[in-house]
C-alpha cells in the first residue's frame, strides 16, 4: 500500500521556504528501499519593504535523514509517526540557490544576502515533535547562511484517507541569521527584517501492510 501525505507550511521573506521535495529517505536497517519518499513540495518566502511586498519560492528540497522509533504500518501509520517520539530523526535540506522570485532582478541580491556560494544549503534538523495528531509542535535547528538557531514550528495535521495534510507557519527575522535586509535604488527601497516561510509538500510512504 502506498500512503501519500500533503504538507503545507509557511516561513518568511528573503528565503521563501516553499519547497518541492524531490527525494526522501529514512534510516531503516537493512531496508532495500526508503520507507518514506517525498514526491513534490513547494516552499515560499514572503517579506515586505517600504514600497511593496516581495517573495521567492523553490521546489528543490530533499530529506537527508529520517528515522522512526518503531516500524509504523497499517491504518495507524501516520498516527504512529505523529506520536511523541514516533519520529526520532528528520533532516531537511533546501538548495538556497534554487529560490527564485517573480522579479528576476531581485534574485542576485537575495543570493548575496543568503551567502549562497559559501552556504548553498538551508537545513532543518528535527530535535523533537510533541502534541497529538492534528496539533503538533516541531522543534529543531534551522540553519540559514551558516547561522543556526533553535525554532519551534506549530503544525496542524488533517488525515484524509491515506493522506496527511500538514500546515504550519513560522515568522523569522533575517537579522537573527546575520542577513542584512536588502536595499535597492541607492537605499530608497528598503526591505523589513521580518519574513514568513511556507511549505507545501507531498510525501508518500513506501511501507506495505
Amino acid at each position: 500500500m502506498t500512503t501519500q501525505v500533503h504538507v503545507r507550511s509557511t516561513f518568511g521573506p528573503a528565503l521563501v521556504l516553499a519547497v518541492a521535495f524531490t527525494a526522501g529517505s529514512i534510516g531503516w536497517a537493512q531496508s532495500p528501499t526508503p520507507p518514506l519518499a517525498i514526491n513534490t513540495a513547494r516552499i515560499t518566502i514572503a517579506g515586505t519593504s517600504n514600497v511593496h511586498a516581495y517573495g521567492a519560492s523553490t521546489t528543490n528540497a530533499r530529506v537527508t535523514r529520517a528515522r522512526f522509533a518503531g516500524a509504523p504500518a497499517g491504518a495507524a501509520f501516520w498516527d504512529d509517526v505523529q506520536a511523541p517520539g514516533g519520529l526520532e530523526a528528520f533532516d531537511l535540506s533546501i538548495a538556497a540557490g534554487s529560490l527564485t522570485s517573480p522579479k528576476g532582478d531581485l534574485d542576485e541580491n537575495m543570493y548575496k544576502a543568503l551567502k549562497v556560494k559559501e552556504h548553498p544549503e538551508i537545513t532543518f534538523s528535527l530535535t523533537r515533535m510533541e502534541g497529538t495528531p492534528g496539533a503538533l509542535m516541531a522543534s529543531g535547528t534551522l540553519r540559514i547562511a551558516g547561522v543556526s538557531h533553535e525554532v519551534m514550528l506549530p503544525l496542524k495535521t488533517t488525515r484524509t484517507g491515506n493522506n496527511l495534510t500538514v500546515t504550519g507557519t513560522l515568522d523569522l527575522l533575517m537579522t537573527d541569521y546575520g542577513i542584512a535586509p536588502p536595499k535597492a535604488m541607492l537605499g530608497m527601497i528598503k526591505a523589513g527584517p521580518g519574513i514568513k516561510v511556507t511549505f507545501d509538500v507531498l510525501v508518500a510512504s513506501t511501507s506495505t501492510t
